[in-house]
């Protein structure tokens, strides 16, 4: 089977009979994800582990929680990188910082943070900025393995050199290698980065909101959940952002035409940056 397949009618429903098994099985809802990004996932499963249908790993699935399980970290996307699209990064420091200055204590929250590459980076330019002893930082993600990864602060030294120039880019004050350790071909976090954030597993499509933040930033992961999926995520960041909070998304997501458009005010239209202009 393609790794990037075309859907049939036997094939749709395979995979819809697939989601609705794991909801009804585990409580996971992937019913709200676009089809195309499900299809896709699925059979990459399929491929490492020699399955020849769908239908294969539902059997599977509903009697065997531990291939459940191998599954899950197939369905959330880990594609992040340190200061990934420095131009956001430049934005979020100009023209959100200073308000966050003005907060005695403020909370941010990550969502989908994968495995906390992004998380990192943002803590560095908090540090930077002077306001770091103020925040608190909360990544979350489906994913408990890319979890393990940010909670480690443990990465490859290519992908912390990669991450140099963008820090730059970013508008970076020093030299991104004094907040790591390297060792052994791999780079620690600096211990002062990691004891400010916060891994917790959290189902964007499920649970309830994480606490009342000043700034969400979820980037790249509302492309893959279908337009209803979007409109109850969006509605859950609103919900849980304080009067005045900032939310960021992907460059290729927006809130236009979205349920909470008109309950936010544009910020930086190149950075996906909003602000929450009207109360609970």
């Amino acid at each position: 089977m393609s790794l990037i397949p075309e859907i049939g009618e036997i094939e749709r429903i395979e995979l819809n009979l697939l989601l609705e098994g794991i909801y009804q099985r585990y409580g996971y809802d992937f019913r709200g994800y676009a089809m195309a990004s499900i299809a896709r996932r699925t059979s990459h499963f399929l491929a490492d582990r020699g399955l020849a249908t769908y239908s294969d790993v539902t059997a599977r699935v509903l009697r065997e929680p531990d291939f459940f399980r191998s599954l899950v970290p197939y369905f959330s996307v880990s594609v992040t990188a340190l200061f990934r699209d420095p131009h956001f990064y430049s934005a979020l420091v100009s023209k959100v910082f200073p308000r966050l200055r003005s907060w005695p204590h403020f909370k941010v929250w990550h969502a989908g943070c994968a495995t906390g590459e992004e998380v990192y980076s943002h803590a560095i330019l908090l540090r930077e900025a002077g306001i770091a002893e103020r925040s608190m930082l909360y990544a979350t993600d489906i994913s408990q393995p890319a979890l393990d990864t940010g909670k480690a602060g443990i990465y490859s030294l290519e992908v912390v050199r990669k991450g140099a120039t963008n820090y730059l880019e970013a508008g970076g004050h020093a030299s991104l290698s004094d907040y790591y350790l390297a060792r052994y071909m791999a780079a620690i976090m600096d211990p002062d980065l990691r004891r400010r954030i916060t891994f917790a597993r959290h189902n964007l499509a499920m649970d309830t909101s994480f606490g009342e933040m000043q700034l969400i930033l979820c980037r790249n992961v509302l492309i893959y959940f279908d337009e209803a999926l979007q409109n109850k995520v969006l509605e859950l960041f609103w919900e849980s952002l304080d009067h005045g909070g900032f939310l960021c998304l992907g460059d290729k997501e927006t809130l236009s035409f979205s349920s909470v458009a008109d309950r936010f005010e544009v910020v930086d239209e190149a950075g996906r940056i909003y602000k929450k202009t009207v109360r609970k």
